[in-house]
């Protein structure tokens, strides 16, 4: 069940750590998704974690939640509003604050996880707000220089770490847009790794164990 009062809506497994500032993974899913999805990862990772999945702000009919709205149209095929991606992208940086202060979290350990919109998600999030982040596993997303902050590469990315990964038979979103993060991330001096697996769009058990080490090995 839902914490509320929060400003967005969220399923939440707390930490097992009996005393202290628990680390904690933000979880963001993709497009027509909702918190439910990428919350079924979180019996399998480490327990010392506080895992809070999130809900995206806007309704989709008939079901299913988005970050952004993503249309459809003869002129421009399909395009993504990015103004209603910087919105979600400030109430996720706003939410951060209130989840850590509310459920007295380590502000110093927090990773985020995103698969698809919500991994859009998470790279504008940590890109804009690098002093906010030390984690970020993406998973079958991409870069949108677009609704990055303005000044973003004038910022302090060092202490970032990012994992990113793709399908390489993606058809939702073509793994070109997403093998251009390394050069992106390269550049800003972001540490690193990126791994394709024989999928489409989604997430394989192999795909699995490889960030949930790598998380392992960084919280």
């Amino acid at each position: 069940m839902t914490t509320a009062p929060l400003s967005l809506e969220h399923l939440i497994r707390p930490s097992s750590l009996k005393e202290g500032k628990a680390p904690v993974l933000f979880m963001f899913h993709g497009y027509g998704s909702n918190e439910e999805d990428l919350f079924s990862f979180a019996p399998e990772l480490p327990e010392t974690l506080c895992i809070i999945s999130v809900r995206a702000p806007y309704p989709l009919e008939p079901f299913g939640y988005a970050w952004y709205a993503i249309n459809f149209d003869a002129e421009q095929g399909k395009w993504s509003d990015d103004e209603q991606a910087k919105i979600s992208r400030n109430k996720i940086a706003t939410f951060i604050d209130e989840a850590c202060a509310t459920y007295n979290l380590d502000s110093k350990n927090i990773s985020l996880l995103g698969f698809s919109q919500g991994t859009i998600l998470s790279y504008s999030v940590a890109l804009s707000f690098p002093e906010k982040i030390k984690n970020v596993i993406a998973l079958s997303g991409y870069i949108n220089k677009n609704i990055l902050v303005d000044g973003y590469a004038d910022k302090r990315h060092e202490n970032l770490q990012i994992y990113a990964s793709h399908g390489q038979v993606d058809q939702v979103i073509p793994p070109e847009w997403a093998q251009k993060a390394p050069a992106f991330l390269t550049k800003l001096g972001i540490s690193h790794t990126y791994e394709e697996f024989p999928v489409g769009h989604g997430v394989s058990p192999q795909n699995f164990r490889s960030f949930k080490q790598w998380l392992i090995n960084r919280i």
